[in-house]
Protein backbone atom coordinates (compact mmCIF):
# COMPACT_ATOMS: atom_id res chain seq x y z
CA UNK A 1 0.00 0.00 0.00
CA UNK A 2 1.08 3.70 -0.86
CA UNK A 3 0.35 5.91 1.64
CA UNK A 4 0.25 9.92 1.42
CA UNK A 5 2.40 11.36 4.21
CA UNK A 6 1.81 15.33 3.31
CA UNK A 7 1.14 18.00 0.72
CA UNK A 8 3.46 20.66 -1.23
CA UNK A 9 2.67 23.74 -2.85
CA UNK A 10 4.63 26.35 -4.99
CA UNK A 11 3.55 29.40 -6.76
CA UNK A 12 4.73 30.90 -10.36
CA UNK A 13 4.46 33.88 -12.23
CA UNK A 14 4.28 32.55 -15.80
CA UNK A 15 4.76 34.60 -18.62
CA UNK A 16 2.01 34.30 -22.04
CA UNK A 17 3.45 33.61 -25.14
CA UNK A 18 0.47 36.32 -26.56
CA UNK A 19 -2.30 38.09 -25.02
CA UNK A 20 -5.23 36.30 -23.61
CA UNK A 21 -8.43 37.82 -23.01
CA UNK A 22 -12.17 37.47 -23.98
CA UNK A 23 -15.25 39.96 -23.97
CA UNK A 24 -15.14 40.80 -20.33
CA UNK A 25 -10.83 41.30 -20.88
CA UNK A 26 -10.92 42.24 -24.15
CA UNK A 27 -6.84 44.26 -23.28
CA UNK A 28 -5.66 40.57 -22.39
CA UNK A 29 -3.15 39.64 -19.67
CA UNK A 30 0.26 38.79 -20.50
CA UNK A 31 0.98 36.51 -17.62
CA UNK A 32 -0.75 34.19 -15.05
CA UNK A 33 -0.28 33.21 -11.91
CA UNK A 34 -0.49 29.27 -11.64
CA UNK A 35 0.55 26.88 -8.37
CA UNK A 36 1.90 23.60 -8.40
CA UNK A 37 0.53 20.90 -5.68
CA UNK A 38 2.78 18.33 -4.83
CA UNK A 39 1.24 15.37 -2.77
CA UNK A 40 4.18 13.33 -1.46
CA UNK A 41 4.15 9.67 -0.47
CA UNK A 42 5.98 7.09 2.30
CA UNK A 43 7.51 5.22 -1.28
CA UNK A 44 8.68 8.22 -2.84
CA UNK A 45 5.96 8.61 -5.79
CA UNK A 46 4.68 12.47 -5.77
CA UNK A 47 1.47 13.03 -7.21
CA UNK A 48 0.92 16.89 -9.49
CA UNK A 49 -1.38 19.53 -10.09
CA UNK A 50 -1.39 22.55 -11.72
CA UNK A 51 -3.98 25.31 -11.38
CA UNK A 52 -4.98 28.39 -9.64
CA UNK A 53 -3.04 29.73 -6.58
CA UNK A 54 -6.23 31.23 -4.68
CA UNK A 55 -7.04 28.20 -2.89
CA UNK A 56 -3.29 27.17 -1.38
CA UNK A 57 -4.64 27.32 2.65
CA UNK A 58 -7.25 24.86 1.60
CA UNK A 59 -5.34 23.08 -0.26
CA UNK A 60 -3.26 22.26 2.70
CA UNK A 61 -6.27 22.19 5.11
CA UNK A 62 -8.39 19.38 2.84
CA UNK A 63 -4.63 17.46 2.01
CA UNK A 64 -4.81 16.67 5.88
CA UNK A 65 -8.01 14.47 5.13
CA UNK A 66 -5.62 12.65 2.91
CA UNK A 67 -2.97 11.77 5.39
CA UNK A 68 -2.31 8.30 5.93
CA UNK A 69 -4.55 7.37 2.87
CA UNK A 70 -3.79 5.26 -0.51
CA UNK A 71 -4.35 7.21 -3.86
CA UNK A 72 -5.87 4.16 -5.46
CA UNK A 73 -8.93 4.98 -3.31
CA UNK A 74 -8.78 8.64 -5.20
CA UNK A 75 -13.23 8.35 -5.79
CA UNK A 76 -13.90 7.96 -2.11
CA UNK A 77 -11.16 10.16 -0.53
CA UNK A 78 -12.88 12.95 -3.63
CA UNK A 79 -16.01 12.30 -1.70
CA UNK A 80 -14.38 12.71 1.73
CA UNK A 81 -13.45 15.82 0.50
CA UNK A 82 -16.73 16.91 -1.01
CA UNK A 83 -18.66 15.82 2.35
CA UNK A 84 -15.98 18.18 4.09
CA UNK A 85 -17.55 21.12 2.07
CA UNK A 86 -20.85 20.34 2.50
CA UNK A 87 -21.65 23.42 4.95
CA UNK A 88 -20.49 25.65 2.49
CA UNK A 89 -20.82 23.70 -0.83
CA UNK A 90 -17.71 22.88 -3.70
CA UNK A 91 -17.86 26.95 -4.58
CA UNK A 92 -14.87 28.86 -5.10
CA UNK A 93 -11.48 28.58 -3.50
CA UNK A 94 -13.12 25.20 -1.85
CA UNK A 95 -13.82 24.00 -5.09
CA UNK A 96 -10.47 24.74 -6.77
CA UNK A 97 -8.63 22.98 -3.59
CA UNK A 98 -10.87 19.72 -3.88
CA UNK A 99 -9.84 20.05 -7.92
CA UNK A 100 -5.94 20.14 -7.41
CA UNK A 101 -5.83 17.18 -4.96
CA UNK A 102 -8.19 15.25 -6.99
CA UNK A 103 -6.23 15.29 -10.02
CA UNK A 104 -2.83 14.88 -7.55
CA UNK A 105 -4.16 11.89 -6.12
CA UNK A 106 -5.34 10.48 -10.19
CA UNK A 107 -1.51 10.84 -11.04
CA UNK A 108 -0.32 9.11 -8.26
CA UNK A 109 -2.91 6.22 -8.53
CA UNK A 110 -1.73 5.99 -12.30
CA UNK A 111 2.20 6.57 -11.19
CA UNK A 112 1.50 3.66 -8.63
CA UNK A 113 0.77 1.26 -11.27
CA UNK A 114 3.04 2.10 -13.70
CA UNK A 115 0.70 3.00 -16.30
CA UNK A 116 -0.24 6.50 -18.38
CA UNK A 117 -3.40 8.38 -16.63
CA UNK A 118 -5.82 7.66 -19.75
CA UNK A 119 -4.98 3.72 -19.14
CA UNK A 120 -5.56 4.15 -15.57
CA UNK A 121 -9.39 5.55 -16.35
CA UNK A 122 -9.56 2.63 -18.19
CA UNK A 123 -9.16 3.39 -22.27
CA UNK A 124 -7.80 1.47 -24.86
CA UNK A 125 -6.43 3.90 -26.91
CA UNK A 126 -4.15 6.98 -26.49
CA UNK A 127 -5.93 9.31 -29.31
CA UNK A 128 -8.46 12.26 -28.63
CA UNK A 129 -9.07 15.10 -30.80
CA UNK A 130 -7.95 18.66 -30.58
CA UNK A 131 -9.18 22.24 -31.23
CA UNK A 132 -7.59 25.06 -31.22
CA UNK A 133 -8.78 27.75 -28.84
CA UNK A 134 -6.89 31.31 -29.18
CA UNK A 135 -8.56 33.17 -26.19
CA UNK A 136 -7.91 35.94 -28.90
CA UNK A 137 -9.98 38.86 -27.73
CA UNK A 138 -6.77 41.15 -27.46
CA UNK A 139 -5.08 39.95 -30.75
CA UNK A 140 -4.85 41.15 -34.21
CA UNK A 141 -6.40 40.24 -37.00
CA UNK A 142 -2.96 39.18 -38.47
CA UNK A 143 -2.06 37.58 -34.70
CA UNK A 144 -5.40 35.36 -35.16
CA UNK A 145 -4.26 34.47 -38.90
CA UNK A 146 -1.14 32.89 -37.49
CA UNK A 147 -2.56 31.05 -34.57
CA UNK A 148 -5.09 29.33 -36.37
CA UNK A 149 -2.60 29.03 -39.39
CA UNK A 150 -0.11 27.34 -37.18
CA UNK A 151 -3.27 24.70 -35.59
CA UNK A 152 -3.61 24.28 -39.09
CA UNK A 153 -0.44 22.76 -39.69
CA UNK A 154 -1.07 20.62 -36.94
CA UNK A 155 -4.16 19.02 -38.77
CA UNK A 156 -6.66 20.98 -36.25
CA UNK A 157 -9.75 22.00 -38.13
CA UNK A 158 -11.67 22.94 -35.44
CA UNK A 159 -11.38 26.47 -34.21
CA UNK A 160 -13.41 28.36 -31.44
CA UNK A 161 -13.13 32.24 -31.69
CA UNK A 162 -13.91 34.62 -28.66
CA UNK A 163 -16.64 37.21 -30.15
CA UNK A 164 -19.51 39.46 -27.91
CA UNK A 165 -18.71 43.37 -27.96
CA UNK A 166 -18.37 44.28 -31.83
CA UNK A 167 -20.58 42.83 -34.54
CA UNK A 168 -18.52 43.98 -37.25
CA UNK A 169 -15.25 42.82 -35.96
CA UNK A 170 -16.92 39.44 -35.13
CA UNK A 171 -17.58 38.68 -38.33
CA UNK A 172 -14.29 39.93 -39.79
CA UNK A 173 -12.55 37.53 -37.56
CA UNK A 174 -14.46 34.82 -38.10
CA UNK A 175 -13.71 34.81 -41.89
CA UNK A 176 -9.81 35.19 -40.74
CA UNK A 177 -10.21 32.38 -38.71
CA UNK A 178 -12.15 30.16 -41.22
CA UNK A 179 -9.60 30.92 -43.77
CA UNK A 180 -6.67 29.81 -41.68
CA UNK A 181 -7.91 26.50 -40.29
CA UNK A 182 -8.72 25.98 -44.25
CA UNK A 183 -5.06 26.70 -45.39
CA UNK A 184 -4.06 22.71 -45.13
CA UNK A 185 -7.18 22.08 -47.47
CA UNK A 186 -9.35 20.41 -44.77
CA UNK A 187 -13.12 22.05 -43.88
CA UNK A 188 -12.85 23.78 -40.95
CA UNK A 189 -15.26 23.73 -38.24
CA UNK A 190 -16.31 27.01 -36.27
CA UNK A 191 -17.09 27.85 -33.27
CA UNK A 192 -17.66 31.08 -30.90
CA UNK A 193 -17.52 31.73 -26.71
CA UNK A 194 -18.97 35.08 -25.82
CA UNK A 195 -18.01 34.00 -22.48
CA UNK A 196 -21.76 35.12 -20.81
CA UNK A 197 -21.43 38.80 -22.28
CA UNK A 198 -24.65 38.37 -23.59
CA UNK A 199 -28.36 38.21 -22.32
CA UNK A 200 -30.47 35.59 -23.88
CA UNK A 201 -32.13 38.22 -26.03
CA UNK A 202 -28.61 39.82 -27.31
CA UNK A 203 -27.61 36.22 -28.44
CA UNK A 204 -29.99 35.12 -30.14
CA UNK A 205 -29.23 38.30 -32.12
CA UNK A 206 -25.86 38.23 -32.40
CA UNK A 207 -25.75 34.34 -33.32
CA UNK A 208 -28.28 34.49 -36.20
CA UNK A 209 -26.94 37.19 -37.40
CA UNK A 210 -23.39 35.40 -37.05
CA UNK A 211 -25.17 32.01 -38.72
CA UNK A 212 -26.01 34.15 -42.21
CA UNK A 213 -22.50 34.10 -42.70
CA UNK A 214 -21.15 31.03 -41.11
CA UNK A 215 -22.21 27.58 -39.96
CA UNK A 216 -21.10 27.33 -36.50
CA UNK A 217 -20.54 23.83 -34.96
CA UNK A 218 -21.56 25.38 -30.95
CA UNK A 219 -22.13 28.40 -29.36
CA UNK A 220 -20.45 28.52 -25.93
CA UNK A 221 -21.97 30.35 -23.03
CA UNK A 222 -24.59 32.29 -24.84
CA UNK A 223 -25.49 33.73 -22.05
CA UNK A 224 -25.28 33.19 -18.11
CA UNK A 225 -24.12 29.39 -17.06
CA UNK A 226 -27.21 28.70 -14.73
CA UNK A 227 -30.15 30.65 -17.02
CA UNK A 228 -31.84 27.68 -18.00
CA UNK A 229 -34.95 29.46 -19.32
CA UNK A 230 -32.16 31.50 -20.99
CA UNK A 231 -30.09 28.76 -22.63
CA UNK A 232 -32.84 27.16 -23.91
CA UNK A 233 -34.73 29.95 -25.34
CA UNK A 234 -31.43 30.51 -27.27
CA UNK A 235 -30.55 26.65 -27.79
CA UNK A 236 -34.43 26.50 -29.57
CA UNK A 237 -34.07 30.01 -31.70
CA UNK A 238 -30.55 29.26 -33.49
CA UNK A 239 -29.29 26.28 -35.57
CA UNK A 240 -25.72 25.89 -33.47
CA UNK A 241 -25.85 23.84 -30.61
CA UNK A 242 -25.34 25.52 -26.97
CA UNK A 243 -22.57 24.20 -25.26
CA UNK A 244 -21.65 25.32 -21.45
CA UNK A 245 -20.26 24.13 -18.24
CA UNK A 246 -16.91 25.30 -17.97
CA UNK A 247 -17.96 27.35 -14.97
CA UNK A 248 -20.32 24.88 -13.69
CA UNK A 249 -19.26 22.59 -10.38
CA UNK A 250 -20.53 19.26 -10.52
CA UNK A 251 -23.21 17.17 -11.19
CA UNK A 252 -25.75 19.44 -9.15
CA UNK A 253 -25.60 22.28 -11.60
CA UNK A 254 -25.52 20.50 -14.40
CA UNK A 255 -28.57 18.40 -14.05
CA UNK A 256 -31.45 21.16 -13.90
CA UNK A 257 -29.53 21.99 -17.74
CA UNK A 258 -29.68 19.15 -19.14
CA UNK A 259 -33.24 18.49 -17.94
CA UNK A 260 -34.63 21.43 -19.12
CA UNK A 261 -33.18 21.28 -21.94
CA UNK A 262 -30.65 24.54 -21.72
CA UNK A 263 -27.74 22.48 -23.11
CA UNK A 264 -26.72 20.81 -25.98
CA UNK A 265 -23.06 20.18 -25.64
CA UNK A 266 -21.65 19.93 -21.88
CA UNK A 267 -18.26 20.86 -21.35
CA UNK A 268 -15.63 19.77 -18.38
CA UNK A 269 -12.82 20.75 -17.15
CA UNK A 270 -10.46 20.17 -14.10
CA UNK A 271 -12.32 22.45 -12.23
CA UNK A 272 -15.59 20.61 -13.04
CA UNK A 273 -14.36 19.69 -9.37
CA UNK A 274 -11.74 17.31 -10.60
CA UNK A 275 -11.44 14.84 -12.83
CA UNK A 276 -13.62 12.83 -10.84
CA UNK A 277 -16.32 15.42 -10.80
CA UNK A 278 -15.72 15.38 -14.46
CA UNK A 279 -16.00 11.93 -15.38
CA UNK A 280 -19.20 11.68 -13.20
CA UNK A 281 -20.47 14.75 -15.18
CA UNK A 282 -19.66 12.99 -18.28
CA UNK A 283 -21.55 10.24 -17.10
CA UNK A 284 -24.80 12.20 -16.72
CA UNK A 285 -24.68 13.68 -20.65
CA UNK A 286 -24.05 10.33 -22.01
CA UNK A 287 -27.53 9.13 -20.04
CA UNK A 288 -29.11 12.22 -21.99
CA UNK A 289 -27.09 11.28 -25.15
CA UNK A 290 -25.00 14.23 -24.81
CA UNK A 291 -21.48 14.66 -26.34
CA UNK A 292 -18.79 16.59 -24.31
CA UNK A 293 -15.96 19.05 -24.74
CA UNK A 294 -12.96 19.03 -22.42
CA UNK A 295 -11.54 22.25 -21.35
CA UNK A 296 -8.47 23.68 -21.63
CA UNK A 297 -5.43 23.35 -18.83
CA UNK A 298 -2.09 23.36 -18.24
CA UNK A 299 -0.18 20.82 -19.78
CA UNK A 300 -3.28 19.85 -21.30
CA UNK A 301 -3.66 16.93 -18.93
CA UNK A 302 -7.21 16.63 -18.98
CA UNK A 303 -6.88 15.27 -22.61
CA UNK A 304 -6.82 11.62 -20.38
CA UNK A 305 -10.41 11.56 -20.31
CA UNK A 306 -11.21 11.97 -23.43
CA UNK A 307 -10.55 8.48 -24.82
CA UNK A 308 -13.30 7.03 -21.71
CA UNK A 309 -16.22 9.42 -22.33
CA UNK A 310 -18.96 8.06 -25.36
CA UNK A 311 -19.13 11.05 -27.18
CA UNK A 312 -15.82 13.57 -26.65
CA UNK A 313 -16.15 16.73 -29.14
CA UNK A 314 -12.31 17.20 -28.59
CA UNK A 315 -9.83 18.88 -25.88
CA UNK A 316 -9.18 22.24 -26.16
CA UNK A 317 -5.62 23.44 -27.11
CA UNK A 318 -4.75 26.92 -26.23
CA UNK A 319 -1.06 26.67 -25.83
CA UNK A 320 -0.78 30.12 -24.36
CA UNK A 321 2.80 29.69 -22.67
CA UNK A 322 2.49 26.92 -20.04
CA UNK A 323 5.12 25.39 -21.88
CA UNK A 324 7.61 28.06 -20.07
CA UNK A 325 5.94 25.66 -16.68
CA UNK A 326 6.08 22.67 -17.85
CA UNK A 327 7.26 19.93 -20.41
CA UNK A 328 4.35 18.37 -21.67
CA UNK A 329 5.23 15.10 -23.75
CA UNK A 330 1.82 15.20 -25.66
CA UNK A 331 2.17 15.34 -29.61
CA UNK A 332 -0.32 16.81 -32.00
CA UNK A 333 -1.01 15.49 -35.67
CA UNK A 334 -3.80 15.18 -38.28
CA UNK A 335 -5.72 16.76 -35.65
CA UNK A 336 -5.65 14.35 -32.87
CA UNK A 337 -3.66 14.33 -29.52
CA UNK A 338 -1.54 11.35 -28.89
CA UNK A 339 -1.24 11.04 -25.10
CA UNK A 340 2.32 9.71 -23.35
CA UNK A 341 3.14 6.15 -22.21
CA UNK A 342 4.90 7.80 -19.13
CA UNK A 343 2.92 7.46 -16.00
CA UNK A 344 0.58 9.22 -14.68
CA UNK A 345 -0.22 13.06 -16.29
CA UNK A 346 2.86 12.46 -18.11
CA UNK A 347 3.68 15.98 -17.48
CA UNK A 348 7.03 17.34 -15.47
CA UNK A 349 8.11 20.63 -14.32
CA UNK A 350 11.02 22.10 -16.18
CA UNK A 351 14.66 22.67 -14.70
CA UNK A 352 14.51 26.45 -15.07
CA UNK A 353 11.50 27.80 -13.59
CA UNK A 354 13.01 29.01 -10.34
CA UNK A 355 13.09 32.53 -11.60
CA UNK A 356 9.25 32.34 -12.09
CA UNK A 357 8.72 31.35 -8.50
CA UNK A 358 6.86 33.76 -5.89
CA UNK A 359 6.61 33.80 -2.17
CA UNK A 360 4.17 36.09 -1.54
CA UNK A 361 0.49 36.40 -3.76
CA UNK A 362 -0.30 39.88 -5.01
CA UNK A 363 -3.79 41.10 -4.16
CA UNK A 364 -4.48 40.44 -8.02
CA UNK A 365 -4.50 37.15 -7.43
CA UNK A 366 -7.31 37.10 -4.91
CA UNK A 367 -9.37 35.82 -8.13
CA UNK A 368 -8.31 33.34 -10.36
CA UNK A 369 -9.98 35.49 -13.17
CA UNK A 370 -10.62 39.34 -14.16
CA UNK A 371 -14.41 38.97 -13.90
CA UNK A 372 -17.48 39.82 -15.85
CA UNK A 373 -17.54 43.10 -17.34
CA UNK A 374 -20.64 44.92 -18.02
CA UNK A 375 -21.39 47.70 -20.83
CA UNK A 376 -21.36 51.28 -20.08
CA UNK A 377 -20.47 50.44 -16.22
CA UNK A 378 -18.33 52.52 -14.44
CA UNK A 379 -15.67 49.43 -15.09
CA UNK A 380 -15.66 49.84 -18.14
CA UNK A 381 -15.16 53.37 -18.35
CA UNK A 382 -12.47 53.33 -15.98
CA UNK A 383 -10.67 50.65 -18.24
CA UNK A 384 -10.69 53.07 -20.70
CA UNK A 385 -9.45 55.98 -19.03
CA UNK A 386 -6.42 53.31 -18.05
CA UNK A 387 -5.63 52.08 -21.33
CA UNK A 388 -5.73 55.83 -22.35
CA UNK A 389 -3.21 57.29 -20.19
CA UNK A 390 -0.78 53.71 -20.15
CA UNK A 391 -0.11 55.03 -24.06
Amino acid sequence: MTAITGVSTRVFRVPFERLIGDANDPIGRDTTMQMVVKLHTDDGLTGMAIGHPTSRSVVHSFAELLVGEDPAGVKSLWQRMVDRAFKGGTEGIVKEAICHLDVALWDLKAKANEEPLWKALGASSPHVRAYASGIDSPLTDSEIDAFYRGMAARGITLGKLKVGRDREGDLRRLDIMREALASRGKEPELTIDSNEYWTAKEAIDRIREIERHHRLTWVEEPARRWDVAGLRKVSEAVTSAVATGENLNGVPEFLPLIQGGAVDIVQVGQYTTGITGALRVAELASAYELPVATMNCPGDFMAHIGPVLDDHLGVEVVWGGMGRLVNNHQVVEDGWITLPDLPGLGLTLRDDIDELEIHELPPSSATSTPGRRRRNSWSEYSQARTTEANR
